[in-house]
Formats: structure tokens, C-alpha cells, sequence
């Protein structure tokens, strides 16, 4: 098992995961009769997009033997109707610093095949970008 997640009720829920013990909530969001209190269900997807390309790099990052750390990502998640579902995650990665044109190539790359991305559907819109400072 990988999580365990209880209904707290007025639309929040708490996920605990099993093998650190760490919780998160989520909270229905404003536009959809919630408090938007926390991070919404789809807001998770779109922030996990987020987390797996900035963790799959630092994997890669490490064997190049270069440093990311203070790397961010910014996250825009946008809903459509009929039915309801993610029609579009952008994704703005920024990099503390210049990277060889090679070293560039294989984090993108890299960033661009993790298995989040992967795992998302075709039709969903996904608009990846890179800054460097």
C-alpha cells in the first residue's frame, strides 16, 4: 500500500503516506463548492508533474556532477468543463544557473520523460519551458 486517505468531511480529505507517515490534505476548490483551504485534488496533479521533472533531474544532475539545488518550478493547472478534467499544466522550470549546451540537453530531456509526464493523457495540453539564469 502506498497511501492511505480518510474523508474528514466539507470536502477535505488527509492522505498519509505509508512508509514516511507524512500527511497532506486536500481541499475541493473554491470554483468546485470548497474552501480552497489547501491544494486541490487536480492541483496535486499538476504540482506532482512538476515535482517528478525537478526529481528526475536531480537524479541526472548528480551523475553529471552538476548542482540544481535552488531550482523551482511554477505551476499553472487549467480546468474545463463537460466533463469536468485538466485540459492544461504549464510548467515554467528555473534554473539557479548556465549549464553546458550538452548538460542543458540531457536535463531537459530528462525532464521531458519522467514518469509523470509519461503517464498523463495524450489529450491533456502540457507546456514544458526552461529558464536559466
Amino acid at each position: 500500500m502506498t497511501s492511505k486517505v480518510i474523508y474528514l468531511g466539507d470536502l477535505r480529505t488527509e492522505s498519509e503516506h505509508i512508509q514516511s507517515g507524512s500527511k497532506m490534505l486536500t481541499d475541493a476548490p473554491v470554483d468546485n463548492h470548497g474552501k480552497g483551504e489547501a491544494f486541490s485534488p487536480t492541483d496535486t496533479v499538476a504540482n506532482a508533474l512538476a515535482t517528478c521533472m525537478l526529481t528526475v533531474m536531480g537524479i541526472k544532475a548528480e551523475g553529471l556532477g552538476v548542482n540544481l539545488q535552488g531550482a523551482t518550478a511554477e505551476v499553472t493547472k487549467t480546468m474545463a468543463s463537460d466533463p469536468r478534467r485538466i485540459s492544461r499544466i504549464e510548467v515554467n522550470i528555473n534554473f539557479p544557473a548556465t549549464y553546458s549546451e550538452k548538460e542543458t540537453s540531457i536535463l531537459e530531456h530528462t525532464a521531458r520523460t519522467c514518469p509523470v509526464l509519461q503517464s498523463l493523457h495524450p489529450d491533456l495540453e502540457k507546456k514544458i519551458s526552461f529558464s536559466y539564469s
